[in-house]
């Protein structure tokens, strides 16, 4: 098949988000100026650069707000900092629980029954149960113009400053264990996929000699 956006899929469901797959989960914890902790999974997160480390995210808009802000974006414009915490298999049903709209008052974190951590350089807390954290100094933040209808899509990126590893993961040879890592990615509709060490394959770049 093939189909235009703006005209239209003819789909029971846009098929968009299966196209793009597997995506990494951009677990971001954030604070606002009055102490407030916001926790949430965004499926369009990605790194973006090697040196510095930077790291993106996009959010859709909020729907309870006047601003029409997803908290996450809201604190982050106001702080200028956040954790990207990572979802692992273990943390699966708390990362689905923090998608939850909920107030702007209400500790997210503390809802999906997790543990908040100081952060080392930034005051946005970690996730506890997550083995991997960065500690992120917003960069910019873009708002896409080319959106339809009431549509709204906010890009933050962000330097990584800090990065917090389990020592458990890291094997003899000082590389990360993905094995003991079992990363998850969200796949389209309401699908995830894991990462083990039994789907994991090794292709070295070739060589070029001129």
């Amino acid at each position: 098949m093939f189909y235009e956006p703006k005209e239209g899929h003819g789909l029971p469901k846009n098929p968009f988000n299966s196209l793009v797959v597997p995506r990494p989960i951009g677990w971001i914890s954030s604070i606002d100026g009055e102490g407030n902790v916001n926790l949430a999974p965004y499926s369009f997160f990605n790194g973006v650069s090697y040196s510095p480390p930077t790291v993106m995210f996009s959010s859709g808009q909020g729907l309870v707000e006047d601003d029409r802000m997803k908290d996450s974006v809201r604190n982050i414009l106001e702080t200028e900092e956040f954790v990207h915490n990572f979802s692992t298999w273990d943390t699966r049903d708390a990362m689905n629980a923090s998608s939850e709209t909920l107030p702007k008052n209400v500790d997210e974190m503390a809802a999906a029954g997790l543990t908040s951590i100081p952060s080392k350089l930034i005051k946005a807390p970690r996730v506890k149960e997550s083995p991997i954290h960065f500690e992120c100094k917003l960069v910019d933040s873009l708002e896409l113009s080319n959106t339809t209808g009431d549509n709204r899509y906010t890009v933050v990126f962000g330097e990584v400053i800090g990065v917090h590893i389990d020592d458990e993961l890291i094997n003899e040879e000082g590389r990360i264990d993905i094995g003991k890592l079992h990363p998850i990615a969200r796949m389209g509709y309401q699908d995830y996929t894991e990462v083990t060490g039994d789907t994991v394959f090794t292709m070295n770049r070739p060589d070029f000699t001129g």
